[in-house]
């Protein structure tokens, strides 16, 4: 389930460069620009040092949360991924230091922003996942830190969906090094919950008279998608960007399993999507796309 709200906004950490001389104040009616654009990858993901970092007073209707930047940071981030796994959020978003994340997470649970949960992971493993609660969303959406256009969720999906999303914090982070090595800079995330909503609403605008393939291949044009085998498919996650020219641009990634038949990696191949799998999966999709003789190439996450 995703929030919207309204003001001018702009994502923090991984997407927007954030004052580090003093923090926006909502409340004294700074508000930051409608920006998504990130610094160079040497300070996208510096923070405030903590002992710079005060609390503030962040209002909703009916509470009062007191949060560093550092933390309000964190909720837009999950928010925007709808779940991270622990270890990506301290590596990507943190740098590294998983003590100061364990103190904000701490924060942010005990004023019932952040919730966190245990799945497991393989043979006597479990991965620490956390997503945005319905309050934190709100919050989220009252700071003014994202714009309008950007979804953001909260809660948990199903275990299995829940992974896969996580996976996805990871994937964002090594194609947006790749768009700003190229001089360009992310502006917004699309996960595919977003992407199905809108190209299911305009399917079911047609009758099945009008549902031809010249009425499918406008409604997969509007939404920057493509026709395949007489279907549309979705990609995992879209990242909007400027190029390094000003020119927007977008490009879709999906994370391939090793669950997936020839069939179906041949239509995200065909659909002109980026196709990343996990390092173990990796070598055996390789042969399925080479044994199956798709041009295609998977890239190791």
């Amino acid at each position: 389930m995703d929030e919207r709200g309204e003001g001018n906004r702009r994502l923090s950490s991984s997407f927007g460069p954030q004052s580090r001389a003093k923090a926006p104040s909502i409340e004294r009616g700074e508000m930051p620009a409608n920006d998504l654009r990130s610094a160079d990858r040497s300070t996208r993901n510096q923070r405030v040092p903590e002992a710079l970092d005060s609390p503030r007073a962040h209002y909703t209707r009916d509470r009062t949360y007191f949060l560093r930047e550092s933390e309000l940071e964190t909720l837009v981030e999950v928010g925007t991924f709808r779940v991270i796994a622990a270890p990506d959020l301290a590596r990507a978003s943190y740098g590294g230091d998983a003590a100061r994340m364990e103190r904000e997470i701490r924060r942010l649970k005990q004023q019932s922003l952040l919730s966190e949960k245990w799945l497991p992971a393989g043979r006597n493993e479990r991965e620490r996942l956390f997503a945005l609660t319905k309050r934190g969303s709100r919050l989220v959406r009252k700071s003014g830190r994202v714009p309008d256009e950007q979804a953001i969720y909260h809660g948990f999906a199903k275990p299995r969906e829940a992974k896969h999303d996580a996976d996805l914090y990871r994937l964002f982070q090594v194609e947006v090094e790749r768009i700003e090595s190229a001089g360009g800079h992310a502006t917004r995330v699309v996960l595919d919950y977003e992407l199905k909503r809108n190209l299911n609403r305009d399917l079911a605008a047609l009758d099945e008279e009008s549902r031809t393939a010249e009425a499918l291949g406008q409604i997969a044009e509007r939404h920057g998608l493509s026709v395949v085998a007489g279907k549309i498919p979705v990609p995992d996650l879209r990242v909007e960007y400027d190029t390094s020219d000003m020119e927007r641009q977008h490009v879709d990634l999906e994370l391939a399993t090793r669950n997936y038949r020839p069939r179906a990696l041949g239509e995200k191949a065909k659909a002109g999507f980026s196709l990343y799998a996990r390092r173990e999966d990796t070598s055996r999709l390789r042969r399925v796309l080479d044994e199956s003789e798709i041009t295609a190439k998977i890239l190791s996450l």
